[in-house]
C-alpha cells in the first residue's frame, strides 16, 4: 500500500469520527464518497462549520472560509487535506 492510500484511510477515519461527534445519527457507512456530504447526512450550514473546525483542530490544517465550498464531497475533503497536510 503506498504512504497515500494510508493517508486517504487515515484521513477518512478521522474524519467519520469528527463527524460522528457532529452528526451522531448520521450513517457514515451508507455514505457515497462522490455526493453532497451536507445533504447525504443531513447536516446543517451551523454543524457543517463546527465539522470544519474540528477537522482544522484534527489535523492542524487551517481551512479559509473561501474553501468551504470547494469541501462538497467525502473525495473532496480527502484530497483537500492531503496536500495540506
Amino acid at each position: 500500500m503506498t504512504a497515500a492510500v494510508l493517508n486517504s484511510e487515515y484521513i477518512q477515519e478521522k474524519i467519520f469520527e469528527t463527524l460522528e461527534m457532529i452528526a451522531p445519527e448520521a450513517d457514515l457507512d451508507a455514505l457515497d464518497p462522490n455526493v453532497e456530504m451536507r445533504e447525504a447526512l443531513d447536516i446543517d450550514s451551523f454543524d457543517f462549520l463546527n465539522f470544519l473546525i474540528a477537522l482544522d483542530e484534527e489535523f492542524g490544517v487551517e481551512i479559509p472560509e473561501a474553501d468551504y465550498g470547494k469541501l462538497v464531497s467525502l473525495n473532496d475533503l480527502i484530497s483537500y487535506l492531503q496536500v495540506r497536510m
